[in-house]
């Protein structure tokens, strides 16, 4: 098992963490009812594609 050999600064460690982030869905309108939706998905609400 690999065994750490030099503690990381905070700093190396955010600059490691840049790209770990969340990222907010894509969403589009309904073309029907007009609630947002993800898009190719069906609506949730009413159905259509």
């Amino acid at each position: 098992m690999a065994v750490q050999q030099r503690r990381n600064s905070k700093t190396r460690k955010a600059k490691r963490r840049t790209h770990f982030k969340l990222q907010a869905p894509a969403l589009v309108k309904c073309s029907k009812c007009g609630e947002y939706k993800q898009p190719h998905h069906a609506c949730v609400e009413c159905g259509a594609k």
